[in-house]
């Protein structure tokens, strides 16, 4: 028997608590909503009894509960064991009733055998130091799976202000309200789930997030949802890794200074926890893979243009490195920011080239873009934001806040393709050379 403690933030009560664990999520190893809803409609009789709780809710506000996983039921004089054993894709059926036996055994044992008591010790709360994530809103869309409250734990240690919110019209509407009153999000996370990206809405998602320019995190499923908004094509994979560790590789764009992976080293274990992926053979031109399975399942991408980046694994996931896991997240947070936000002081106003271009149409925008040789791809808010960009780092060259000629090959290569600049150079002074015919110097 385990004996967990946790300590609640501030803000939040024993409900709360409660609302974030219940023991089903123990009892039937963590489902997600239509994982229960597949049992339910594909079974055709209830099961019977397994597990349950038992607890009180205090007047003064706290709450103690306990799973009663392992226990015996006496009815009629009759003393009754449950047990059940873990059901995955590559499951051993005689290993699992092997594992059956093994738990049904202690409480067999109980029956005749007096426990002895368990030692428990709590230990000390860590302060916490100011993270990256501090001053921040972040919202993080739920799609109906049982790591959000983890994940969204994960988020709350950077020292940001979090609140999730489940898929679907009532989150688009509230986000959208929030960007009206001035209260735009600093960055959206899309959480993992179940079934297909289109399942909820996800396209949806990223279109809002392009409209408002919000910078937008994916784990698992928003990863999918990405790679499919952008042009990608999903694949299944030949053996679903649920609940299985993997290494991953960085990848050379991953291994760059403001990558979501910057100081992971170059290949780290991670918690795998999907069947659907990214064929990286259908990437889209827009986005970059940061990291790659032993055999090439995409495990990173990040937008060229836009602040958007996924992952394909958990971070909040045991079965990554802690360490690692929120590693990332803070990096997202660090790297991650509107497009132009760095770049549009002393600018005209970025609300102002926006509400101009808004007027324009699809194909005046396309011409704009094609003038300076850029690509001309996208929706009409991406290609508003590419020319936003192409707007705010002219006004930082002409400022002489950013110059051509101090910036390293890489650095200009970076520039170039963050601005969606065609044609091929070879050197750096063809790369200067067609930045300054862009920029118009």
């Amino acid at each position: 028997v385990d004996h967990v403690e946790g300590y609640l933030r501030e803000k939040f009560d024993a409900l709360d608590a409660f609302l974030c664990h219940t023991w089903a999520v123990t009892v039937t190893g963590a489902p997600k909503t239509w994982a229960i809803q597949f049992v339910e409609d594909m079974e055709n009789s209830p099961r019977c009894w397994y597990g349950g709780a038992v607890g009180l809710v205090g007047f003064d506000g706290h709450l103690n509960t306990g799973l009663t996983l392992r226990t015996i039921r006496v009815k009629n004089g009759v003393a009754e064991v449950r047990a059940g054993a873990t059901l995955l894709y590559d499951s051993d059926s005689l290993a699992e009733e092997e594992e059956t036996e093994l738990k049904a055994s202690a409480m067999m044992n109980a029956i005749i055998q007096k426990s002895g008591a368990i030692d428990t010790d709590s230990s000390d709360v860590a302060e916490e130091d100011d993270g990256v994530g501090v001053g921040k809103s972040i919202i993080l869309i739920d799609h109906e799976d049982s790591f959000v409250h983890t994940l969204g734990n994960y988020l709350r240690q950077t020292g940001a202000d979090v609140h999730t919110l489940r898929s679907g019209a009532s989150a688009l509407a509230a986000i959208e309200k929030m960007c009206l009153d001035g209260n735009k999000p600093d960055m959206i996370v899309l959480s993992p789930g179940p079934g297909n990206p289109s399942d909820f809405g996800l396209s949806d998602e990223i279109e809002l997030l392009t409209k408002h320019n919000i910078p937008g995190f994916g784990v698992c499923l928003g990863l999918q949802g990405m790679f499919e908004h952008f042009g990608g094509d999903l694949g299944v994979l030949d053996y679903p890794m649920h609940g299985k560790p993997s290494p991953v590789m960085q990848t050379s764009d991953g291994l760059k200074e403001g990558s979501i992976f910057e100081g992971l080293p170059d290949t780290f274990e991670v918690a795998r926890y999907h069947s659907l992926h990214g064929i990286k053979s259908t990437i889209p031109d827009c986005l970059e893979i940061l990291a790659l399975t032993e055999d090439d399942i995409v495990m990173g991408i990040r937008h060229k243009t836009l602040p958007f980046a996924a992952v394909q694994f958990h971070p909040e996931s045991i079965l990554t490195s802690p360490s690692h896991g929120m590693a990332i997240l803070e990096n997202a947070m660090r790297y991650l920011n509107p497009v132009g936000e760095a770049v549009t002081k002393g600018a005209a106003d970025a609300e102002a080239i926006i509400g101009d271009l808004n007027s324009l149409s699809v194909a005046q925008l396309k011409e704009k873009l094609s003038t300076a040789e850029l690509g001309a791809s996208g929706t009409k808010d991406e290609l508003i934001i590419k020319l936003v960009l192409l707007s705010s780092t002219r006004e930082e060259v002409k400022t002489g806040s950013l110059n051509l000629d101090n910036m390293t090959v890489p650095e200009l290569r970076e520039l170039k393709q963050g601005l969606g600049l065609k044609g091929t150079t070879t050197n750096k002074d063809q790369l200067i050379s067609a930045l300054k015919q862009c920029l118009e110097i």
